[in-house]
């Protein structure tokens, strides 16, 4: 048992999901229309809307730092005053992304003022092949300030019509004219020739706000790595004219260069001239301390110290000298002197220690001689010799001669002597005086080196300045110019039409999906199994003809499922003792409308055509629905009812086409219906026609509403309760739920009618249909019917 349970439960949830599957494939032609039309929309989508091109271009930001700021500074590096900064990629990806410089691109590219081309459906940007061209030769200070619009409207070669923004008309004025503004200022229009083939159709030139345009292309525009530890930038910018994209780009990057390089020239500039400006104080400096030196000198009578001073030591030492060796001839000279006052003529003067004097040496040699020829005579005569009297006279006359000849040197010597002693003392005051001067010059000499050594050092960077002002780099290098793609990046064709085949879908999937999360009727035999207990006997489609009767040839899908249902029912009533009576079958419903009279005549007929003898009783008298499907007299069960002494016979009625198909109308719609039911005449009636029928099918009224049904309950074998799809709220379930777990309804089942399902009926052996057109076809059919 647990395994059959098992099996019935998969089996259960697989054809769940067929159903789930098969409720979504039969509406397929919904489906089809709807993706053909969102495809359609998508193709006109596509054909009308305006695409976007990107553009991008690839910049290198330097690290080299060469020249600019960080050049200027390090010239003073080795001062220790500044230290050169590092460059980082984010902050020139902000830069890049600035709102000034997009502006100033802006501005300079006049990229606020766009032609456009009006069509009859949509309009489009016209770029470089203008038909004209607006030059804005004086502009307000409001011409940046508000969006505005001008329509321009060529009627010849030489004549344009002029529009404002409001569509109203200026004037007419010849090509090249000035026209003047007082929002714009004067500005002139030119036609291209080349361009302006056709004539009497509009130009719109548009100016935009530099607020508006800047937040436009900013919106636009982006810059990013091109990975993550590369100074490379990507930058990229969206716009449907692809020339003026790549424009945009090519221009924000040189000005971008160009401001750099400004940014750098201007640390370069002020370096210059703070230069220059030092250089001619420290010239005006250097001026006056060499002017203090030449006062220096020539107040104190020099021109090199330190040579003097080294000249003045040199004298010093040679006058010391001098008057060392005139003072040892003075001594030498008075000795002299003394000797030659103390000698007689006898003795011989000392020679050679004289100082160099030709005259007193000469003397001196001439005397000694004389006095060694004297006594070499004396040796041999005496002093009477006339030889040695001339001698003694000559001797005297040169010792006198000596004499004076030592006094005269003696004289000249104290005078140089004298003069050396003077000119020492001179050179000593003069050196003396040396550790002052040079103190004194050092001070003032030290302040000519420290400007001259300032004004060199500043002469020299003035120079490397320069040199680095008219060459400096660029701070990024282009490695790609802006170029675009030939394929717009919006609309995407591809994923337009993906996205529309999805929608067309989807769509119909939501609204089958929606709906049937809404609806809460009966819809398969699925929704009674979850429900109900009630064993299931069976379920009829949809008939096109609702009062269709079945005959023996019919082999519409309806007819194919009742036979099937008379099938099952034969099971149903095979375990019921009848004792040879005729099998009573009563078949109720919830509600009204859900085609319980339409199942009973049918099922009734059916059995009838088995040829057994059967007899349809109408017994919901308080709505009878018999006479719908055929024709019947207005006498009926009522009226048996209502009469005494009457015949039941004479009530019943064949119904024409069957032999064996008998039918008792409901009557006339009596004012106590329950009452009528309640009597023993209904019981008796039943064991009379027992007996002479095989099989009695009875139309009873709907248990919800009255409690017909359940008076007369007992005499029937079996009970098939009839449910209608997409008709019976699933709620209204538990009604047949409790009856049949009260057992207030002999032998229940029930039966599912109206459905949507036709497979398996038939087995092609139904009629066909008439062929409809297949414009019918598509339109003749609903989500769920």
């Amino acid at each position: 048992m647990l395994n059959n349970s098992i099996t019935d439960s998969e089996g259960d949830n697989s054809l769940g999901i067929k159903e789930q599957i098969f409720k979504y494939l039969r509406q397929w032609k919904w489906f089809l229309l709807s993706v053909f039309l969102f495809l359609f929309l998508a193709k006109l989508y596509l054909r009308y809307s305006i695409p976007e091109y990107k553009s991008q271009t690839t910049l290198l930001i330097k690290r080299d730092e060469s020249g600019g700021m960080a050049s200027e500074l390090a010239a003073f590096e080795d001062l220790g005053l500044f230290s050169g900064p590092k460059k980082d990629i984010d902050d020139e990806m902000e830069v890049l992304k600035s709102r000034s410089l997009i502006a100033k691109t802006i501005k300079e590219g006049k990229f606020n003022v766009s032609y456009v081309l009006e069509g009859r459906i949509k309009s489009s940007e016209s770029y470089k092949e203008n038909p004209i061209d607006v030059d804005f030769k004086e502009k307000t200070e409001k011409f940046f300030e508000k969006d505005t619009t001008l329509s321009i409207k060529i009627l010849s070669s030489k004549k344009f019509e002029l529009f404002n923004a409001n569509n109203s008309r200026i004037g007419d004025f010849n090509f090249g004219q000035v026209i003047s503004s007082k929002e714009l200022g004067d500005y002139v229009v030119n036609i291209n020739h080349e361009n302006a083939k056709d004539i009497n159709y509009k130009i719109s030139v548009k100016l935009e706000s530099l607020k508006n345009a800047t937040n436009k292309f900013k919106s636009k525009f982006q810059v990013a790595t091109i990975t993550k530890f590369t100074n490379v930038l990507e930058i990229s910018f969206t716009d449907p004219v692809k020339e003026k994209s790549e424009d945009f780009l090519d221009k924000l990057v040189v000005i971008y260069n160009n401001d750099a390089i400004i940014d750098k020239n201007l640390i370069s500039e002020k370096t210059a001239q703070f230069i220059n400006d030092r250089l001619a104080i420290i010239t005006n400096e250097l001026d006056g301390v060499e002017k203090d030196v030449e006062k220096y000198k020539n107040k104190n009578n020099i021109t090199d110290l330190p040579a003097e001073a080294e000249l003045y030591l040199k004298n010093s030492s040679e006058s010391n000298k001098e008057e060392i060796i005139v003072g040892t001839q003075l001594k030498v000279v008075g000795i002299m002197i003394d000797f030659m006052r103390k000698n007689n003529n006898d003795d011989i003067i000392p020679a050679n220690i004289v100082p160099e004097d030709n005259n007193s040496s000469t003397l001196i040699a001439e005397y000694n001689n004389l006095v060694i020829e004297r006594n070499r005579v004396l040796k041999s005569s005496t002093l009477e010799n006339p030889i040695v009297i001339r001698v003694n006279d000559k001797i005297n006359f040169l010792k006198s001669s000596i004499s004076e000849s030592l006094n005269k040197l003696k004289s000249s010597l104290i005078i140089k002597n004298n003069a050396i002693i003077n000119q020492g003392n001179i050179v000593g005051g003069r050196i003396s005086q040396i550790p002052r001067q040079e103190r004194e010059f050092r001070g003032i000499f030290r302040q000519q080196q420290i400007k001259e050594e300032l004004y060199l050092y500043l002469f020299k960077k003035r120079e490397e300045t320069a040199i680095t002002l008219a060459a400096t780099a660029p701070i990024s290098k282009v490695v790609d110019y802006a170029y675009s793609s030939d394929i717009p990046i919006s609309p995407k064709g591809s994923l337009i039409f993906l996205v529309s085949l999805i929608i067309g879908l989807l769509i119909p999937f939501s609204i089958i999906y929606l709906l049937d999360l809404l609806d809460t009727k009966v819809k398969n035999r699925h929704d009674l199994d979850a429900k109900l207990t009630i064993p299931f006997i069976g379920d009829v489609p949809h008939s096109d003809d609702n009062n269709e009767i079945m005959q023996s040839g019919s082999r519409t899908s309806s007819a194919e499922a009742i036979r099937i249902v008379r099938t099952n029912l034969e099971f149903v009533l095979s375990n019921i003792e009848t004792n040879d009576k005729a099998k009573t079958i009563f078949l109720t419903s919830t509600l009204p409308k859900e085609g319980k009279t339409f199942i009973t005549i049918n099922l009734a007929a059916t059995i009838a055509i088995s040829g057994k003898k059967v007899l349809l009783i109408g017994m919901d008298i308080r709505n009878p629905k018999l006479d719908e499907y055929v024709k019947l007299p207005a006498r009926g069960l009522t009226n048996f009812l209502s009469t005494k002494d009457s015949d039941i016979k004479d009530f019943i009625v064949n119904q024409k086409g069957y032999e064996n198909f008998d039918i008792l109308p409901a009557g006339a719609i009596p004012p106590n219906p329950a009452e009528l039911l309640m009597s023993k005449k209904v019981e008796a009636m039943f064991e009379q026609l027992k007996s002479e029928y095989d099989y009695i099918v009875v139309d009873t009224a709907p248990v919800s509403l009255v409690t017909d049904t359940l008076l007369i309950s007992k005499n029937a074998d079996a009970f098939i309760y009839v449910v209608r799809a997409n008709y019976l709220e699933k709620a209204s379930l538990r009604i047949p739920e409790l009856l049949y777990k009260e057992n207030k309804l002999p032998n229940m089942c029930v039966l599912l009618n109206d459905t949507d399902n036709v497979a398996g009926y038939g087995y092609g052996y139904y009629q066909e249909k008439a062929k409809q057109p297949w414009y019918k076809k598509i339109f003749n059919f609903s989500f769920f019917g």
